[in-house]
């Protein structure tokens, strides 16, 4: 939304229900002032238009199909106006956490859309909040992640924690490595070892985060140092402290 007091406030309506979706077309079709941009019904169409249009607000729905509304979130990033629209309270800390302007329960009334709405005019009026680090929001607290999603354009992909091979810090990005593919993904190496399961993955390397069912072997690579190779015959460089961790690891492995 530009300076011009006459410009329309764009929006965005992300939900899987057609009955939720004529809901809120309903509410905005009260202000002249408000347009809607695009409708989407999953997240993969939501990450999409968002990137294509970048409108001035979104309303998400949270539990869909293919992509949750946190994860939707993660991918177009924290620097826009969102109101998450939902069935379920229990969301509502994890979306205020990470500065959603409101939280619409469904099913809610005219007025309370009005205030979401009158919310969302007084964020854009001023600047937003730092972009927060997302990916812990999208899921459950103190579960480590199932899945990894990355954007690439407009597209989507999403990486099964099983398929990850391993992840290599790149200055704010991750290299995230799957199925021979590699996946950039902004975010720093520290967060993701923080979402990953412990049980599964091990920080080898100031740089490095490998799958401990990918590892093959672990062999010297020179006086003082290892390398660690995995089951395709890629070589990672282990740390000194990483192979403390590699060693700790295997010792446990073998005495259970």
């Amino acid at each position: 939304m530009s300076g011009n007091k006459d410009a329309k406030l764009r929006v965005v309506i992300v939900d899987d229900e057609e009955l939720a979706r004529q809901m809120l077309r309903e509410c905005v079709a009260a202000h002249p002032e408000v347009e809607i941009a695009a409708e989407c019904a999953n997240g993969f169409e939501a990450v999409k238009a968002i990137t294509e249009l970048n409108p001035d607000l979104v309303f998400l729905d949270i539990q869909m199909p293919k992509l949750t509304g946190f994860e939707v979130l993660e991918l177009i990033g924290s620097d826009r106006a969102v109101i998450f629209v939902t069935a379920y309270d229990e969301y509502a800390i994890r979306a205020f956490d990470i500065h959603a302007v409101d939280y619409l329960l469904k099913p809610f009334t005219a007025e309370r859309f009005e205030t979401a709405l009158q919310r969302a005019r007084n964020r854009l009026s001023r600047k937003l909040p730092p972009p927060a680090e997302l990916s812990s929001s999208a899921r459950p607290p103190s579960q480590p992640a199932e899945r990894i999603v990355v954007r690439d354009g407009t597209r989507v992909f999403i990486i099964p924690m099983a398929k990850l091979e391993y992840a290599e810090a790149q200055d704010d990005y991750v290299a995230l490595v799957s199925e021979g593919k590699k996946h950039l993904k902004q975010q720093t190496i520290s967060s993701l070892e923080a979402s990953l399961d412990p049980e599964r993955f091990l920080r080898i390397h100031r740089s490095y985060i490998v799958n401990l069912e990918k590892v093959s072997r672990v062999e010297p690579y020179s006086k003082d140092s290892h390398v660690v190779v995995l089951n395709n015959g890629t070589q990672l460089p282990v740390s000194r402290s990483g192979y403390a961790r590699l060693r700790q690891f295997l010792d446990e492995a073998r005495a259970t």
